[in-house]
């Protein structure tokens, strides 16, 4: 009986890997020289935006400027986008919405967490569109994004420090409500202050950061790491 020769197997493909840590970090600007500087780094998952970053920026609000910030901050490899909704009614929400989520799948529609807000935050849910609500200062605000099913929710660290509260307490109950009730929603901590809250607030099970540049800068300003990195070099070209 003649052998048979078994047929040829297409070369098996390396199993996908799982991310390596549920870490997200975003720069906080709509300055693009900003982005020329930072994202190149490798540690930025995204960039967040908002009329008030922008007006920084000296940009206009509107769409047409809103779609050339994605495209670029796509074309140097960023993940995800937020960009935030305007025009202080349900309806116009929801139109401006629509439109910036219509630019890229990778686009999250920031929504203020008023009433109105997360009127028009439900509405633009049920067509598909993944919302972060922003302006948060009270524990029980995410809450309402839980409710909602929101990706994320934006706390202000800085500000609710402002008003005479610990922040990075606050912040910390506030991940301690959400996993209270089982929920997948994401805290995006945003006014971050100094590299210390993000440290602390990582080993209060936090996972999810935007920041300036300022702050990105902090990330790698420690004196001892240049100075063993001069060693380092010195030993290298043996001097």
């Amino acid at each position: 009986m003649t052998a048979t020769t078994p047929p040829s197997q297409p070369p098996s493909q390396p199993p996908s890997q799982p991310p390596l840590t549920k870490l997200r970090l975003y720069l906080d600007t709509a300055d693009t020289e900003q982005w020329d500087v930072w994202l190149g780094s490798g540690i930025f998952y995204g960039v967040t935006t908002n009329p008030l970053l922008l007006e920084r920026a000296q940009l206009p609000c509107t769409l047409e400027q809103l779609e050339q910030l994605a495209t670029k901050a796509f074309d140097l490899g960023m993940q995800e986008v937020q960009l935030q909704t305007w025009g202080g009614t349900v309806e116009a929400w929801i139109e401006h919405g629509q439109q910036l989520a219509a630019i890229d799948p990778r686009v999250v529609v920031k929504v203020p967490i008023t009433r109105a807000g997360t009127t028009a935050a439900a509405q633009l849910m049920k067509t598909g569109v993944r919302i972060t609500l922003t302006g948060i200062y009270e524990v029980h605000q995410v809450l309402i994004g839980a409710a909602l099913g929101a990706a994320y929710v934006a706390p202000y660290l800085g500000r609710i420090t402002d008003f005479g509260r610990n922040g990075r307490e606050t912040i910390a109950t506030m991940q301690q409500a959400l996993e209270g009730v089982g929920s997948s929603t994401r805290i995006l901590t945003a006014s971050i202050r100094e590299i210390g809250d993000i440290a602390f607030l990582a080993t209060q099970g936090l996972d999810t950061f935007t920041f300036s540049a300022k702050i990105a800068a902090q990330l790698f300003d420690v004196a001892t790491t240049q100075r063993a990195t001069a060693d380092f070099e010195r030993a290298a070209h043996g001097s």
